[in-house]
This record gives C-alpha cells, sequence and structure tokens, in this order.
C-alpha cells in the first residue's frame, strides 16, 4: 500500500508544482495596463454633456447613458437617457434609482394608451382604478375588484406556485412578485395595456415600500407618465449624492466648483496605452494596472494575524496539538493551515471594505492553501490528489480569464476563490489534523443535535435568500449550497440508522426511529420548492434529480435490493435515451408540448434564435475557436497571462461558461484532460465510500458500523451533487443540455459552493480515506 500511496503524492506534488508555476508565469507576462482613476468633467454654467460607455470607461454601460447638467445657480443634475439601464444613485447606505418613484394618492399613471388613477397609497398597498375595474395590489398579488386573476398563459410552474402561496399565506411571509404592465391580457400580476410589450413598467416592493419604476421590455422603453411627466425622463440633482453606478461600473463623485470628479472603482475598461480621445470638458487621470500591491493596512494586517495565531496557540497550550504524540510536523502542519486560514480571513475582510489585495498575493496565497493540504501529515487519498489539482486547475483558469479581460473586475472572481479557498481549505485540514487524535466518537445524541442545528440552518438560509434574495443570493452568499450539504449529511446520517435498524441494531422507540429516518425529507422539500419558486430553470431540480437517484442505487445496493438498484439503472438509461430523442425532434414537435418551449426552441435551432441564443452560439464559437490545441495551438501556453479571448464575449463566462473559456484556450485535449481528472475524483470518492460500507459491515461494533455507513453515504451523496454539476456544466456548454445557471465545480467562480460545499467534501473525504488506511494498517478493517 506504501508504494502506491508515495507515487500518488509524487505525482500530486509535481503536478501541482506546475499548475502553481504557471499561474506565477501567467502574473508576470501580465502587460501593463492602465485604467481612469478620475475623469474630470468641466462645464461652464448652463452647460450639459453626454457620457457613456467610453467616456465613463465603463463596460457595460451603455453609449449614450447619462447626462449631466451645471444649471444656472451651479448646481448639477443628472439624467438618465439609457432605454434598458436605469442609474443608481448612493447617498450614504441609501440607494436610489432613476425612473422610480413612490406611489400617492391623486396622481395619474399613464403607459401606452392606459390611464389608471392612484386611488390610495401607502408603504404596504396601492389601489389603482381604470380599464374598467378596480385593481388592488400589495407587494405580492395583484386583486381585480377584490380577486386574484388566473395566471398567465406560459406563466412557470414556480411562477404559479408562489402566487398560489401569497393567496393564502400572511404578507409577512409571502413572496415579493412585481406588478407588471404591459401585454394585451390582465393576468396573474399584469395590467395589460395595448401596444405595449409586458414589463414595460413596474410596481414592486423595495425595502419595506412600494415603487414604480420606468422599465424596458427587449431594449425599448415607453413613456411612463406620472403626474404629467415622464418618469423615465426626470432630472435629479446631484446635492448629496456619494456615487454613481452606471451599467455596473460605480463612480464616486466629489463635487469641485466648476468641475465633477467621477472615481471608477469596479468594472472599469482598461488600456493598453495611458491615451484616449475624449471630447472638450473631459479629462481622465491614469492609474497602472498593480498586481502585487499589499491591502493598505497590509503590515497591520499582517501584525494582527501573528497576534491572533499566537494568541491561539497559547489557548491551545496544555491541548492538541501540544500534547504527547503530536509530533513537530504535526504542529507545524497546524500553525501553517492556522495562519493560511487567519491570512485568507484578513483578505476576505480587505475584500469587503473595497481594498483588495493585487492578484499575485492572491495567487500566493491560494498556492499555500493547496500546499498546506497536500502536504499535511496523513495517507493522501485518491479524492483528495485529485481534488487539489482540481482546484489548482480552477484557479488557474479564473486568473487567465482575468488576466485576459481588459476590464478591472474580472480578476476579482479569482481574487475571492483564492480567498475562500484559504479560509475553506485552511480551517479544513486544521481540523484534518485535529480529527487524527481523536479515538472515541462523540455521544449519538450530540451528533444528532448537531445534525439537527445543521439542518435548521439551511432552513433558515433558504428562507431568508427567498425573503431577502433572489436567485443570484443574499448578502453575496448561495445558501443553497450550505443546504446541499446539510442535505447530503443528514441524508447519510438517517440511511446508516436505518440500514442498522433492518440489522437489528438499534435502541430507539419506533417513533423515534421513523422521525430520523423522515428527517431528510423535509430539506429535500424545502430544497424543491426553492428551486421550483427562487430559480428560472430546472437545473436545480436535475441536480436534485441526479441526488436521489445516486442515493437510491447506493441503498438499494447496500441492502442487497438488486432489483431496486436495476430499477433505477433503467431509469436512469431511459431519461438518458428521451434526451436524445429530444435533441433529435425539430423545434415545432417540442413547442406543441408547451413546456419550456422558448428555451427549448433556441437549444435545437439556435440560428434562428440569434438574440436569445446568443450565449450558446457564442460559447460554441468559442470552443471551435479552440480546436484540439487551444486558440494559440500550444495548449494556451502562448496566451498565457496575455489579454484576448473571443470567449470574453460568452456572457456569464466566469460562471456557467466557464467551460467555454477553458475549451478555447487549452482545447479539447485540455478538456480531455480535465475530464480525466474529473472522472478520478467521483471515482475517488465512490472507492473511499465502497471501503467504508465494508468496514462497516465487517465489524461488530453498532457505533463504528454507524460511522462506517454514515461516510459511505455522505460521499455517495457528495460526489452525486459534484457529478450533477459536472453533467449539467458540459452539457450546457456543448449544447446537450438547454443552457442550464449552474457552475461548473472547481472551475467556475463560484465562491459559496467552493467554500459550502467542496472544501468540506474534500476535507470530510480525506478524513474518511485516512482513517480507513489507519484502521487498515491496524488490522481493524479489511483488506
Amino acid at each position: 500500500m506504501k508504494p502506491r500511496v508515495d507515487l500518488m503524492r509524487a505525482v500530486a506534488v509535481s503536478a501541482l508544482a506546475l499548475l502553481c508555476a504557471l499561474q506565477l508565469l501567467a502574473l508576470l507576462r501580465a502587460p501593463a495596463l492602465w485604467t481612469p482613476a478620475a475623469i474630470a468633467v468641466s462645464l461652464a454654467r448652463g452647460a450639459s454633456v453626454s457620457l457613456g460607455q467610453r467616456e465613463l470607461a465603463a463596460p457595460l454601460a451603455d453609449p449614450a447613458h447619462m447626462r449631466l447638467r451645471r444649471d444656472l445657480d451651479g448646481r448639477w443634475w443628472v439624467r438618465n437617457t439609457s432605454a434598458g439601464k436605469q442609474l443608481v444613485l448612493e447617498r450614504g447606505r441609501q440607494k436610489s434609482r432613476t425612473g422610480t418613484a413612490m406611489p400617492k394618492a391623486g396622481q395619474q399613471l399613464g403607459i401606452g394608451q392606459e390611464r389608471f388613477n392612484i386611488v390610495s397609497a401607502d408603504a404596504r398597498t396601492v389601489v389603482l382604478s381604470g380599464a374598467g375595474s378596480s385593481w388592488r395590489y400589495d407587494g405580492a398579488t395583484l386583486l381585480r375588484d377584490g380577486k386574484a386573476q388566473a395566471a398567465c398563459p406560459g406563466a412557470s410552474l414556480g411562477a404559479r406556485i408562489a402566487g398560489l402561496w401569497n393567496r393564502a399565506a400572511p404578507s409577512a411571509l409571502s413572496f415579493s412578485r412585481p406588478l407588471s404592465f404591459g401585454g394585451n391580457l390582465h393576468c396573474g400580476n399584469r395590467l395589460g395595456g395595448a401596444w405595449v410589450e409586458p414589463g414595460s413598467a413596474i410596481i414592486r416592493r423595495d425595502h419595506g415600500a412600494l415603487l414604480i419604476e420606468a422599465a424596458s421590455a427587449d431594449g425599448q422603453r415607453v413613456p411612463l407618465m406620472l403626474g404629467g411627466a415622464d418618469l423615465g425622463e426626470q432630472e435629479l440633482a446631484l446635492d448629496g449624492v456619494d456615487a454613481i453606478v452606471a451599467g455596473r461600473t460605480r463612480l464616486l463623485l466629489r463635487n469641485d466648483g466648476a468641475r465633477m470628479l467621477l472615481e471608477p472603482q469596479r468594472h472599469v475598461a482598461m488600456y493598453a496605452e495611458p491615451r484616449v480621445l475624449l471630447a472638450p470638458g473631459l479629462q481622465w487621470e491614469w492609474r497602472q494596472r498593480a498586481l502585487w500591491p499589499l491591502p493598505p493596512l497590509g503590515g497591520l494586517i499582517a501584525a494582527a494575524l501573528l497576534l491572533a495565531a499566537a494568541a491561539t496557540f497559547a489557548w491551545l497550550r496544555g491541548s492538541w496539538p501540544f500534547v504527547r504524540g503530536a509530533g513537530t510536523h504535526v504542529r507545524l502542519a497546524a500553525a501553517a493551515n492556522l495562519l493560511v486560514a487567519l491570512c485568507g480571513a484578513a483578505c476576505l475582510l480587505a475584500m469587503r471594505a473595497g481594498a483588495p489585495a493585487g492578484a499575485g498575493v492572491s495567487a500566493l496565497l491560494g498556492c499555500a492553501a493547496l500546499w498546506a493540504c497536500l502536504l499535511a501529515p496523513g495517507r493522501l487519498g485518491m479524492a483528495t490528489s485529485a481534488g487539489i489539482l482540481l482546484i489548482a486547475i480552477g484557479l488557474l483558469a479564473q486568473l487567465e480569464l482575468g488576466l485576459s479581460a481588459m476590464e478591472s473586475s474580472m480578476l476579482r472572481h479569482f481574487q475571492k476563490s483564492a480567498t475562500l479557498l484559504a479560509i475553506g481549505l485552511g480551517a479544513g485540514s486544521l481540523i484534518r489534523l485535529r480529527m487524527r487524535t481523536r479515538i472515541a466518537l462523540a455521544p449519538q445524541a450530540r451528533i444528532e443535535y448537531g445534525l439537527a442545528a445543521l439542518a435548521a440552518g439551511a432552513l433558515a438560509a433558504l428562507v431568508l435568500q427567498v425573503v431577502f434574495g433572489d436567485e443570484t443570493g443574499v448578502f453575496d452568499v448561495q445558501p443553497v449550497e450550505f443546504a446541499k450539504l446539510a442535505l447530503t449529511v443528514l441524508t447519510a446520517h438517517c440511511i446508516a440508522i436505518g440500514l442498522g435498524w433492518h440489522s437489528g441494531q438499534h435502541g430507539a422507540s419506533l417513533p423515534l426511529r421513523w422521525f430520523r429516518l423522515g428527517a431528510p425529507v423535509v430539506l429535500f422539500l424545502a430544497l424543491t420548492g426553492f428551486a421550483l419558486v427562487q430559480v428560472d430553470d430546472f437545473s436545480p431540480l436535475i441536480l436534485l434529480a441526479v441526488w436521489a437517484a445516486a442515493m437510491t442505487f447506493a441503498w438499494s445496493l447496500a441492502s442487497r435490493r438488486f432489483a431496486c438498484a436495476a430499477g433505477v439503472a433503467c431509469a436512469v438509461l431511459s431519461v438518458a435515451g428521451a434526451i436524445g430523442l429530444m435533441r433529435g425532434a425539430g423545434p415545432q414537435q417540442l413547442a406543441d408540448l408547451g413546456f419550456y418551449a422558448d428555451r427549448f426552441a433556441v437549444w435545437l435551432d439556435p440560428s434562428t434564435h440569434p438574440h436569445t441564443g446568443q450565449q450558446l452560439l457564442l460559447g460554441a464559437r468559442a470552443i471551435a475557436d479552440g480546436a484540439w490545441f487551444g486558440s494559440d495551438s500550444l495548449l494556451g501556453l502562448a496566451n498565457l497571462g496575455l489579454p484576448g479571448s473571443s470567449a470574453l464575449l460568452v456572457p456569464a463566462v466566469q460562471d456557467d461558461f466557464a467551460p467555454s473559456f477553458f475549451l478555447n484556450r487549452h482545447g479539447l485535449a485540455g478538456g480531455l484532460a480535465l475530464w480525466a481528472l474529473q472522472a478520478l475524483f467521483i471515482f475517488g470518492l465512490l472507492h473511499t465510500a465502497a471501503s467504508a460500507h465494508a468496514a462497516a459491515s465487517a465489524t461488530g461494533d453498532f457505533r463504528q458500523a454507524w460511522l462506517g455507513r454514515f461516510r459511505c453515504f455522505a460521499l455517495c451523496g457528495g460526489a452525486a451533487f459534484v457529478l450533477g454539476h459536472f453533467i449539467l456544466s458540459w452539457g450546457t456548454n456543448l449544447a446537450i443540455f438547454p443552457v442550464m445557471g449552474q457552475p461548473m465545480s472547481f472551475l467556475s467562480a463560484g465562491g459559496s459552493h467552493l467554500l459550502f460545499f467542496i472544501c468540506p467534501l474534500l476535507i470530510f473525504g480525506a478524513v474518511s480515506a485516512q482513517s480507513l488506511e489507519e484502521s487498515r494498517d491496524a488490522g481493524l478493517c479489511p483488506t
């Protein structure tokens, strides 16, 4: 066993050294780029100027996004001139959007040919009259003459469920759903209007108040008249405004008398030379991109880290790792991982404060986390080795993406991933080292209380996202990733208990045993409902279906119900065959089914839907440009660290379409190597799971048997979720499936997925493999 383990460690060390060297090489080859540090706008009294994408260095802004004006009294005013994107004005912690207003009683609201009178309005409810009816909207449900309307044709299942829930639930527990104007039909939460597209204006709940907002449909804005004036054309004074956001580019404002100074903070265009042709009255102050700066308070943070590490080890004095049996190498490894985790926390705080460390510092931090985990004392399992290399590949791909983009914020994805990786792997490796010295298991009641708290926390986080967030998360976190971890762990515990029950190893009452077996159902139903209500596509449901099928198959094999296992296998093969038949069908055949017809029509024939199928078409073009050996024909080595790539045009290239960038940069040959490593990771998890189940079957101790089964099914569940992410992501990028919004594990810039799911799964797999190897060496487990 030892020669195979030593060979595995040697291969992993060599591959990780190569990947870290490529990261440093990419940083060294990165050319000098410049961004505007400040944009000075000089205007005479009574003059105005149009600013947009070019003048503001805002890549996502419109060519003519806003108009600045200085009146005769010297005050500055702004007016949004974009058809589809509003400006966001920040005054301290308060944010407001142009084209929005609070409804007031007595006002008249006009859109298209329709006119509505606002009968009454407060923070919770607005009552309108018009179109021959009385309308009441409370931020969740629209009532027509006191009755809820039927759902709109083509409404998703999630929208229908949310509508039914809002009718029955108290207002405090209702889902916020906007009131939409436009379309030729009154239905759901929509007020129709002739010659007006749906969604041309909305009323929505925002921070406890109702707002009327001028919106756009298909990039065209319809005038929204409120009180005789077009709401979308309103001009706002900049008195007291600290910052303005145009097309996701945030600009700090400083009034310097006759000049207005705008300082771009994020999503800023970069230039190869500090030179650009500007209109009279505009002047830029240039700043060169820095890849290696420490945070402004770097010295203070370093001193605080050293003090925190010293205090932690002083607190642990007399306990682990300062105990007999913990050698110097264990103490050094514990200190290194603790320091990595603390550095990650400090970098995260600096990033949240708006002063992140440079990309070079983040690269060193990410590499340190990988090496500290790889070189930690203990046996190195197959899944751990493959997982560490997959993370290193993902960091390299995100670094390449950030360096190739001529936009400042693309590097933030790499910096965030490296920072969260340091926290997750540093703390996880510390726990892994601590687990090596624990022999006795915690009491069963304590374990179950901990699992119950984990499930309760996951459910509470999902509720927070439904109430305060959207499908992108809440408070910059994706609670669904933590919920997947909780569901995996809780289900593994319940199956382990259930198998022990059927084998006669139990001591609890019958109702308690049934409660233990049924506990994951609540979390599973919560995740299903969340997927239906909060997410626009069905990818979370597919993930849950893959996980459920894998867990059913594993349980069938463990309980020797081979007929059930064969049924699951046949069902999976049937679904794969149905996907193949669907891929060969025509758009009209699927349109007749009425199930997500638009998305399937774009998938089957994207050339006839160039606008809605843009993501699919651009991704396919990027993959084709990569060919076998990358767009540079050298597996990406020639373009390492250099800007420019056709894959940068793909929307969400850092998330859902990260594989398209990888295949464009490294070619199909690099993709095949990545597929092999992903398969090795899944196989490593399943191999450890099978070994854990074999150890559980061989032991006569109930608690050790439970532990083995728990490890088995927890690893199977984790492998199922990761496999689901792989299948959905590759299927989306290779047009095997319609476009589904799921990141690829390890490769995409998914901070919550990395911190709350991948890192715990890696550490749990490493602890399980290490424990099994040590038990086998001691003769306690079968070989």
